[in-house]
């Protein structure tokens, strides 16, 4: 049964240490790989047409994997061995000048308090992955120390905690969990904040509609003891000889104003003759 193994033509514009990581992995399903050594490091035993064949085979799938451009460079070589050395004597220079980029990201790595923590952590794991997929490795504990060194300035008291609050090496796993608990923490506070500020306008809103209305136009205000437009009920002129006593109770809350108009007789007895809200 045979497998087909795609793997995307290096052009220039890809990383050549991840393309050759990919094509080395692709000759080893092959069973071609000792190929790259030269015919010397076959095995004596096997025959001068297997190890022919084996030499062709991953010479073939070194040239389908190149792009025109690449291939021109390195197709006149002889040997399947001196077109691997020549490819990875024109671009491994590159590739080690990428190493040495990611390397030097890592290690200024800065967070910054303009930008979400969350980001930020997705971009000091894209670093960590770039790394990683050229080969090369750190020590969990330096990867989360470089992260709590990397923390703002307002995660001070959390950096300390992280380094002197636990017994034993610190994970970058435990301090991603901690980061990312902490911001959705923070998320949750302002969202409390701002309902609780704009639950604090609209009372002030209703209070001010509530003055708006005490001190409106009368000339819309009707009486309640002529039933006549123009006027409230303490101004009616049809009440006469009597005082008129006002007592009044705001609800603030509710922005309104409640007036009881009161007649006092000459007896001394009061009676209510109705209320006016305003």
């Amino acid at each position: 049964m045979s497998s087909k193994w795609d793997i995307e033509k290096f052009t220039g514009d890809n990383d050549f240490g991840l393309w050759k990581v990919k094509m080395e992995a692709m000759l080893i399903q092959q069973k071609c790989e000792k190929a790259l050594k030269g015919e010397g490091s076959l095995p004596v035993t096997m025959s001068r047409a297997k190890k022919t064949e084996m030499v062709d085979k991953a010479r073939s799938a070194i040239v389908l994997c190149l792009g025109d451009k690449f291939l021109r460079e390195v197709a006149k070589e002889p040997t399947t061995t001196s077109m691997w050395s020549k490819l990875e004597s024109l671009y491994m220079t590159k590739f080690l000048a990428h190493r040495q980029l990611l390397e030097q990201q890592l290690y200024s790595f800065k967070m910054v308090e303009s930008k979400a923590i969350m980001e930020q952590l997705t971009e000091f794991n894209k670093i960590l992955d770039d790394l990683q997929n050229i080969e090369v490795q750190l020590e969990d504990e330096d990867k989360a120390i470089l992260l709590l060194c990397a923390l703002p300035k307002s995660y001070e008291s959390s950096k300390d905690t992280m380094f002197y609050g636990k017994e034993g090496t610190v994970t970058l796993e435990e301090v991603q969990a901690a980061l990312r608990t902490k911001e959705l923490t923070k998320s949750k506070d302002l969202r409390i904040h701002e309902n609780g500020e704009g639950l604090s306008v609209s009372r002030g809103n209703d209070g001010g509609r509530g003055n708006r209305r005490k001190s409106g136009n009368k000339s819309k205000s009707k009486c309640f003891n002529c039933h006549k437009m123009g006027h409230f009920m303490k101004d009616c002129p049809e009440i006469n000889g009597n005082s008129a006593q006002i007592v009044s109770e705001g609800y603030e809350d509710a922005g309104a104003l409640v007036v009881w108009c009161c007649l006092e007789d000459e007896e001394g007895d009061v009676s209510h003759l109705g209320s006016d809200a305003w």
